[in-house]
């Protein structure tokens, strides 16, 4: 690969960067939202430090010439990916092979809920309060959750799901909640469930049990802008 081939790649490759993070909200179906200031500005750099070398082979400056080595070929590998590819934020394949539960963190309560008939929570929340110390906060409240469909093995039952990372889709999540009293919409699908919770037989369990919710109404919506939590 020349060095001028080597500038053209850095350049494409910024002009990706920036494209998905800058000028789009693609980048968040992989990252946080927090990191946009960084991929603009690496987008930048890789897109400045393309455009130098692709002039100075113009200009046939000594040194343009050069031969860099053909692993740099690889670096197209990602262009081609988010551009022809452009994979999706993860859906109901990651979350049937994610490496476990969520991390339970008990606390000694929340505030009880306020609000109207219907409180929105994420799902974070939701299994965050079904599982707090001093008991549930939400027995008796009607909750809207939004998710995507996730149709369980047996066929019979399904969960509404949200994908939750801390830094990127490779350290991914699912936040899972048991739907019961509505029939499973299309796998990932997207859709709010307003509903109650239903109560564990026995209390709230040592081990990690997947909360459910007795739904009253499910709703198509549109992919939030933001699909992880």
């Amino acid at each position: 690969m020349s060095r001028q081939a080597q500038g053209a790649v850095l350049l494409i490759l910024g002009a990706t960067v920036l494209s998905i993070s800058a000028f789009s909200t693609t980048y968040v179906n992989y990252v946080q939202p927090g990191f946009r200031p960084l991929l603009v500005a690496a987008g930048a750099v890789l897109a400045a430090l393309g455009l130098l070398s692709v002039a100075a082979g113009v200009l046939d400056r000594p040194g343009a010439r050069q031969r860099g080595p053909r692993v740099a070929w690889l670096l197209t590998v990602p262009v081609f990916a988010v551009v022809l590819v452009a994979p999706p934020a993860l859906g109901a394949f990651a979350a049937r092979h994610s490496d476990g539960p969520p991390v339970l963190v008990r606390t000694e309560g929340h505030l009880p809920l306020t609000g109207g008939e219907v409180t929105e929570l994420t799902l974070g929340e939701f299994i965050g309060r079904a599982y707090a110390r001093s008991g549930p906060s939400l027995a008796g409240r009607k909750v809207r959750l939004v998710g995507f469909a996730v149709p369980a093995e047996d066929g019979r039952s399904w969960y509404l799901t949200r994908m939750q990372i801390r830094c990127c889709a490779a350290d991914a999540l699912a936040l899972e909640v048991a739907v019961q009293g509505a029939a499973s919409p299309a796998e990932n699908a997207w859709v709010a469930v307003t509903g109650t919770w239903v109560p564990w037989r026995g209390g709230v369990p040592d081990d990690y049990v997947v909360p459910a919710v007795a739904a009253t109404a499910v709703t198509a919506v549109e992919r939030p802008a933001e699909p992880y939590e």
